[in-house]
């Protein structure tokens, strides 16, 4: 089991990786502000991401729903345990690129949106609430 557990480990750590190229490219997408580039990152993350599924579907019938750690500390297999940590760390690198796309793409849309309301400001009248902040009423 521990042969097959590593080849599937194997796979996905390749699924990964591309997941994290495909999320590099979307950053990279984002910084130079190209639309049509990240319209098409996002089939190919979805690609990337029905992958990744399908391997890990794969990887739970293996150990049938038992502790990742326990099962290689009982394999004592090295290559195991070392392709394990390697998913982990990639993991990580995956969450980190993720958090960032999404912090630039609200970035981008925040300023985007106080652009259009200085350009085409809100037509109502600006009045004071109870605790002293402005709120809109329409007149």
């Amino acid at each position: 089991m521990s042969g097959e557990l590593n080849k599937v480990i194997v796979k996905e750590t390749d699924t990964l990786k591309n997941l994290l190229l495909e999320l590099e490219e979307q950053h990279r997408c984002i910084i130079a502000n190209d639309i049509f580039g990240l319209e098409s990152c996002v089939s190919k993350i979805k690609i990337a991401n029905k992958s990744i599924a399908y391997i890990e579907v794969e990887r739970r019938k293996l150990i049938e729903n038992k502790v990742m750690m326990e099962i290689i500390e009982q394999a004592h297999d090295e290559e195991l345990l070392n392709n394990y940590y390697k998913i982990q760390q990639l993991l990580q690198e995956i969450v980190l690129q993720k958090n960032t796309n999404e912090l630039l793409l609200r970035q981008g849309l925040s300023f985007t949106n106080k652009m259009l309301n200085v350009l085409n400001p809100a037509r109502e009248t600006a009045t004071y609430n109870s605790y002293g902040k402005v709120k809109n009423s329409m007149r």
